[in-house]
């Protein structure tokens, strides 16, 4: 039972978690919603994006340029198996977590 390292690092985690909730999260909103700085999330989504896990899409809206993030088939994936790993090694203290 193994936690993977490219997401175990606090920042991928919380950027994969909020990505595992959507088919598709523009950059200001997850660094709004992780109260993180514009190259704090930059540096750990090309972390995630070179691991696989990971699509930035760049774009245009009307003139301004956006950056969009997804999980891969690959990043979705190796969420699930990370949350699994992670159940398994905390299930023996007898911790329940409750919703909220």
């Amino acid at each position: 039972m193994e936690l993977d390292p490219v997401i175990h690092a606090p920042t991928r985690l919380q950027i994969v978690s909020v990505l595992a909730a959507a088919e598709e999260a523009e950059f200001g909103f997850v660094r709004d919603t992780l109260g993180i700085s514009d190259s704090v999330l930059s540096k750990h989504a090309s972390a995630l994006e070179t691991a696989g896990y990971v699509r930035i899409r760049k774009g245009y809206v009307g003139k301004r340029p956006k950056t969009w993030f997804s999980l891969t088939e690959q990043g979705r994936s190796a969420f699930a198996d990370y949350v699994r790993n992670l159940q398994k090694i905390v299930s023996p203290s007898g911790l329940t977590v409750l919703p909220g």
